[in-house]
């Protein structure tokens, strides 16, 4: 019996055409039986570093008694030239969220996929202590389990106060092994106890891994990288799932939040 948590996450693969150029971490959250694929924003676009992808892959079973059959789904990231995708901003500026909604009609009918809810996201925040432990469920590097499809564990900490917005920003730090292909991630703490929705999924989600932390002051010849990461709270998710292009809702500290279609801002690729 195959651990529902491996079934929440897929990898990503981001291309240009056909142009394979990246590989991420992806997890499944669905609303009101809409299904969306949550990932990090530099995954489906990032200013910097020119990367500008016009469709990503996600990797389904479509099995879930043979987990060694799958296939890839491919999804346009533009339709008539505007991205499909939401993004989150706060009162910290832009939040390395996106979410994209799937068509479930499109899905192969037998979909081996497992997904969060409302129900697993925590609802106090005073209930999580520094040095909590977590999970990060993705695809470092790449790696992963190439006969059955699926994604390994790290084994993480909470390490800056949890509910409170690290620096001004709308995530929280952990402690953790972590490398590229991880972004977009799902940080998870095991449930204290089954609850109504988590029953088969014990699981909360805390937040979505976006990428490691280091200092600019660092000297790379005599000091390690601090092993600290970013990772976003989840409960962004609730906002960016709203069904608006722009909806009102809340971060991690009760700031307001507001959730828009990239093909609205000023600074979209369309």
């Amino acid at each position: 019996m195959i651990e529902p948590l491996l079934l929440t996450a897929t990898q990503i693969s981001t291309f240009d055409g056909d142009r394979l150029l990246t590989r991420a971490s992806g997890f499944y959250f669905e609303r009101d039986t809409r299904l969306y694929l949550v990932t990090s924003r530099h995954v489906v676009i990032d200013e910097p570093s020119e990367h500008h992808p016009d469709r990503i892959e996600i990797e389904l079973h479509v099995d879930e008694t043979n987990l060694t059959r799958s296939t890839g789904f491919s999804v346009l990231l533009y339709r008539e030239g505007v991205a499909i995708w939401h993004q989150g901003q706060d009162s910290g500026g832009e939040i390395d969220v996106a979410v994209i909604e799937l068509d479930r009609r499109a899905l192969p009918a037998a979909a081996g996929l497992r997904a969060f809810t409302p129900a697993h996201l925590q609802a106090s925040l005073d209930d999580i202590e520094v040095g909590t432990p977590l999970l990060i469920v993705g695809f470092p590097l790449g790696f992963h389990d190439t006969v059955h499809h699926l994604p390994v564990v790290r084994q993480a900490a909470i390490a800056s106060s949890f509910g409170l917005r690290f620096q001004g920003q709308g995530f929280f730090l952990t402690d953790a092994r972590t490398h590229r292909g991880t972004s977009g991630a799902p940080v998870v703490m095991r449930a204290a106890s089954a609850g109504r929705g988590t029953d088969a999924l014990p699981w909360k989600l805390l937040g979505v891994h976006s990428a490691r932390l280091d200092m600019q002051t660092r000297d790379l010849q005599q000091d390690e990288s601090l092993g600290l990461n970013c990772a976003w709270y989840a409960d962004i998710l609730m906002t960016l799932t709203a069904g608006g292009a722009t909806t009102v809702g809340t971060s991690a500290d009760r700031s307001p939040a507001t959730a828009r279609d990239v093909g609205d801002a000023e600074s979209a690729e369309a």
